[in-house]
């Protein structure tokens, strides 16, 4: 289904692995996007790079922005929303999907303390201050038309299995409740739109091969001790960014309104037998 070009999804964490291919799939949808990356931590030079390999002078050079984020600062959120703003002119879409793991979040401090702060900060607060802004927009764009007359809207948050939907041994406190807390503002901002066009959802990815989960757990393992880890994985493999991708594209079309409110556990099975990972050691 292609969508008309002035449909703008906001996309953080665009340099990730679920966040890279989410941009690819949407602007093959036909969205613009304004892609955020973590100021401070990824460069300029690393996000151009992402224009380049999506085609900067090809058929999607026009209808992608990049901008810098740091979610851990309110002064920074507003900033990056003022820029797309003044790229783009309007809002349809906002997919929350930058944040910081057990093992990513030392990019920014080393002190375990600061490092539980700064999870909360970015993964939850950070989370919430933008989506704030999002809906603020949204409001403005709708005036006072009636709403059989207003375009639908979405928001689509990544939280994850662990918190999200399930209690894992040995998984950081700080980590869990943020993403806990994404899950729960999914489910209050959803109770408080059914009468808007908004759809609100949130996906609960399992373990997915990204930099993220190789960081936190699979890098530290030898290749005896990964093969045997993926073996006793639901479906007997990691879940790929490109699946991830898929289903937020399909939530920002018309047919998944249905779906609003829900909190999806996209981990193939993970969310319902958490206690593999006990069964597997780890």
């Amino acid at each position: 289904m292609s969508l008309p070009a002035r449909q703008v999804a906001i996309v953080t964490g665009a340099l990730g692995g679920i966040g890279r291919a989410t941009v690819r799939r949407l602007l093959q949808d036909g969205w613009a996007v304004a892609a955020s990356y973590a100021q401070g931590v990824e460069t300029p030079e690393q996000a151009m790079a992402l224009k380049a390999e999506l085609g900067e002078d090809g058929e999607f050079g026009d209808r992608i922005s990049l901008h810098p984020l740091n979610l851990a600062h309110s002064a920074s959120i507003r900033a990056f929303f003022a820029e797309v703003l003044a790229a783009w002119g309007r809002l349809d879409a906002l997919v929350n999907n930058a944040a910081v793991g057990t093992a990513t979040v030392a990019d920014y401090a080393s002190e375990s303390t600061q490092q539980d702060e700064l999870l909360l900060h970015i993964n939850a607060a950070g989370t919430l201050t933008l989506t704030q802004l999002f809906v603020a927009q949204l409001r403005r764009q709708w005036g006072d038309l009636a709403l059989a007359e207003l375009p639908e809207a979405k928001l689509v948050s990544i939280s994850s299995v662990g918190g999200g939907m399930a209690a894992f041994p040995h998984f950081r406190l700080a980590d869990g409740m943020s993403k806990a807390a994404v899950a729960f503002m999914t489910r209050q901002i959803a109770a408080e739109h059914v009468h808007t066009p908004l759809d609100v959802f949130a996906i609960c990815p399992g373990a997915t091969n990204t930099g993220m989960f190789q960081a936190s757990t699979l890098n530290a393992m030898s290749d005896a001790e990964r093969a045997a880890f993926v073996a006793r994985l639901p479906k007997q493999r990691l879940i790929q960014p490109p699946e991830i991708a898929e289903l937020i594209a399909f939530l920002l079309t018309p047919h998944s309104r249905v779906l609003h409110g829900a909190v999806l556990d996209a981990s193939m099975g993970l969310g319902g037998r958490p206690g593999l990972m006990t069964e597997m050691g780890h």
